[in-house]
This record gives C-alpha cells, structure tokens and sequence, in this order.
C-alpha cells in the first residue's frame, strides 16, 4: 500500500457511472417491480453502498477508509433500454475515493444482472467511469463528457 501517513486530511469526493443494457420486457419488470427475487433496484442500491464500505477488503491495495457519505441513484432509459447508475462518495481522509465510487457502481450493476439473469442472460455492462473527483494534492477531476 501506499504510505499516506503524511498526506493532510481533506473532504475527498468522488463520483461514477455506468449503465446496464437490456431487453425492453426486462426494463419493464424492473421499472414495475415485477421481478421474482424483489426490488431490483432497491436490492441494488444497498449492493452498492456496502460495496463501496468493503472496497478495501476487495481491491488488494487499496486502504480502508472511513466513508462519510455514499449514495447510490439509477436512472431508467426506455427509449435505450438501459439503466444508468451513478455514485456518489465522501469522507474526511488522507486518500481519495475514486475505488470506492467505481466499486459501488460495478457491484450495483452486477446486482441487477444477477436479480434479472433468469430473464435475460444478454445484458450488457458499459461504461463504468470515473465522472468526478475532488480534494487530495492532485485537486478537482471533472470527466469531458
């Protein structure tokens, strides 16, 4: 790991996205709340957020960080036929959040696939990002759209 032993506490913020392609029927029982195993994207949410706590269990160099804030939001596209999930991450901390962020969105949309795989085998996870990020030496991230 790295050492960040004296780098300054700063309020660190990270933000990202990706989406979840998939077929129209599928979109629709997510967006009625039809599907057999529950709320997928109640499920998925939650998913998210203790990704985004365990992220240093996970990822074999990052360290673990006292979080202040997750959220995690999905947008529904039908005119696409996708799911947008975005990220939001915060702490008070010697070390960004960016991992954090990331994780939580690729583990919410795993979840989704998961909750809706019996449906619809050919869902397509795309564009996991890094949207934003802020604090830390290196300063404010915002991504070109």
């Amino acid at each position: 790991m790295v050492d960040v032993g004296d780098k300054q506490i700063t309020q660190r913020l990270a933000r990202a996205a990706g989406l979840i392609r998939m077929l129209p029927a599928t979109l629709e029982l997510v967006a009625q709340g039809n599907s057999k195993k529950g709320d997928v994207l109640g499920i998925a949410r939650i998913a998210g957020i203790q990704a985004a706590k365990r992220t240093g269990e996970l990822i074999p160099l990052c360290h673990p960080i006292a979080l202040t804030r997750v959220a995690v939001d999905f947008t529904l596209d039908a005119s696409q036929s996708l799911i947008t999930c975005e990220a939001l991450v915060q702490c008070d901390g010697k070390t960004g959040v960016e991992m954090e962020a990331l994780t939580a969105v690729q583990i919410a949309l795993l979840t989704i696939y998961d909750m809706c795989k019996a449906v619809d085998r050919g869902m397509v996870i795309d564009q996991v990002r890094l949207i934003e990020k802020q604090g830390g030496k290196s300063g404010h991230f915002l991504a070109e759209s």
